[in-house]
């Protein structure tokens, strides 16, 4: 019997790193928040794989080129593998809002092609961000829903309009602890719940 794989959905700004409401615009620009790494390499230490799901409008908007928004990524990648983490995948939308597209968050395209990806169903899979459209997102294809309150997130939360089920928690690493301690007490059950059947037999 296959077992499933294990993924998680992180947006960017105000998750994993300091937002700016002038955009991230260079490698400079980019700063971890405090925790966040170290949280997604707890993640691929239980047997996760991260994927990105993030808007970046400023490509559309001309303030940064691919070339530069993949230099951004690369140093997200390589501060990432210094405290021993790894993004399995980054997925963006360099699209305005006005394009209407698929891929741009609060509509589901980057999350099912992640899925896709991954050979994941996206049934319950986390998807962490800080705002009302990555968990718009989420809800739209089943996920769950968490908020953080770093980046946009206290201003999410005090908006309202959150879709069922959304979680709260201070920061990306709040979820994390959250998500294995949860994982740890269903393998204890299900461990359980495996000896009993067999000493029945």
């Amino acid at each position: 019997m296959q077992t499933q794989k294990k993924l998680v959905i992180l947006d960017r700004d105000g998750v994993i790193n300091f937002d700016s409401d002038e955009y991230i615009k260079s490698p400079a620009e980019w700063r971890a928040i405090p925790g966040s790494l170290e949280a997604i390499a707890r993640l691929n230490q239980n047997g996760y794989q991260v994927a990105i799901a993030t808007n970046q409008q400023a490509v559309a908007r001309g303030l940064i080129d691919v070339r530069m928004l993949n230099a951004i990524h690369q140093k997200l990648h390589l501060s990432a593998l210094a405290v021993g983490a790894h993004i399995n995948a980054i997925f963006f939308c360099p699209h305005a809002v006005d394009e209407f597209c698929d891929c741009r968050k609060p509509r589901p395209g980057m999350l099912t092609a992640i899925g896709k990806r991954f050979g994941v169903g996206l049934k319950g899979v986390p998807m962490v961000g800080d705002a009302l459209r990555d968990m718009q997102a989420a809800f739209e294809v089943g996920c769950s829903p968490y908020l953080v309150r770093t980046g946009k997130g206290e201003k999410t939360l005090q908006t309202g309009g959150l879709p069922p089920g959304t979680q709260v928690f201070n920061n990306l690493a709040s979820v994390v602890e959250q998500l294995l301690q949860t994982a740890h007490l269903v393998s204890e059950t299900t461990e359980v719940a495996r000896s009993a059947l067999i000493q029945k037999r």
